[in-house]
């Protein structure tokens, strides 16, 4: 089966979500009958599929089922070929209008929008992939018409092997002591921002987010406030070249999101055998449970609680962090793979 598995704007994304949940699915097929076409496009670009097309030769490569992770207009053109030419469709349903909100100036008064087109995008497939039960109950209320199937983002552990032995090098590197509470990945409002920097205000434990931030006309007031005039004893890093320094140097994963999909970085903080404190969300406590592989907290009391529980419990720590281990190994690509390729045979009928 030949599979065009698109990511649209992959030079963008590829320090996003929705890169590394692509490129977990790459890596995942890499083992089965599917061949990876990573572009719909005749000769590779769009440029070039237009000179194709302007001689008669077609815009589009061949391809058995087209696979589209991202809602923008190169997405909805292989979509609209994919319809006219009867080759099953898949699209992933990364993004939700719910965790576009508080990402971006102005995300979260282009929500309702949002959610009109992504109803009419994602109602076009043979079949809609999204991460977990609590994004499909989400897109079902929009509603969209198309079957829906979960499936796992799934941890790369190999990506993380031998991340241990950078402990020295990124604590020093970022001059960080005692207990560190981190978080890794894009700084974003959604992704908890203020209770991390108010939480890190009550208490004397250094914090480190590990992570890009805009500071331009896009970004929101609230991270560029945070990112500006950062309490003394949080750092915002920036980008870091291997985020395995970032598992490394911290030793409690602290995640107030307010909305996710599923959250691969806690995958990644688990597989690292991290203790892990969570905002109490449908979507963790769909994969996680409260006191056996991770804390769940709703309120920032709670959070300091949980904080100082495992700062002055180093057992517990360890127990949790261990759970949490082998949680994350049920999330491997071996499974992602399986996953996909059954998708993939459901809409060819193979």
């Amino acid at each position: 089966m030949r599979v065009c598995h698109y990511l649209e704007l992959e030079s963008r994304l590829d320090r996003s979500g929705i890169g590394t949940s692509v490129a977990h699915q790459r890596k995942a097929l890499a083992d089965t009958d599917v061949e990876l076409l990573v572009s719909p496009w005749r000769g590779g670009t769009p440029r070039r599929a237009l000179s194709h097309a302007l001689v008669g030769d077609g815009a589009f490569d061949q391809f058995d089922l087209a696979h589209c992770n991202v809602v923008g207009p190169g997405s909805v053109a292989v979509a609209r070929h994919a319809r006219r030419n009867g080759v099953p469709l898949v699209l992933h349903a990364h993004v939700t209008s719910e965790d576009f909100a508080e990402s971006f100036r102005g995300s979260t008064a282009a929500g309702p929008l949002l959610r009109r087109y992504l109803r009419w995008f994602y109602s076009q497939a043979d079949l809609v992939l999204c991460p977990s039960e609590y994004t499909k109950r989400v897109l079902e209320s929009y509603p969209v018409d198309a079957p829906i199937r979960p499936i796992s983002n799934g941890v790369d552990l190999e990506s993380l092997a031998g991340f241990e032995d950078l402990r020295g090098e990124y604590r020093a590197r970022y001059d960080l002591e005692g207990m560190v509470v981190f978080a890794l990945g894009n700084v974003f409002e959604r992704k908890g921002l203020t209770d991390f920097c108010r939480l890190a205000e009550t208490t004397d434990y250094d914090f480190a987010w590990f992570g890009t931030y805009d500071t331009g006309p896009h970004a929101s007031p609230t991270v560029r406030r945070w990112t500006r005039d950062p309490p003394e004893n949080v750092t915002f890093t920036g980008w870091v070249d291997d985020k395995r320094g970032a598992f490394a140097a911290g030793d409690v994963f602290c995640f107030p999101a307010k909305v996710e999909n599923q959250g691969i970085v806690v995958l990644e903080a688990m597989a690292c055998g991290k203790a892990v404190v969570l905002r109490d969300l449908p979507v963790f406590r769909e994969f996680y449970t409260d006191g056996e592989d991770c804390l769940l907290c709703e309120t920032r009391r709670e959070f300091r609680a949980a904080l100082d529980r495992l700062a002055s419990d180093p057992d517990l720590r360890e127990r949790l962090g261990e759970s949490a281990r082998e949680t994350a190994a049920e999330h491997g690509l071996d499974r992602v793979g399986e996953e996909l390729t059954a998708a993939y045979r459901r809409v060819t009928n193979d």
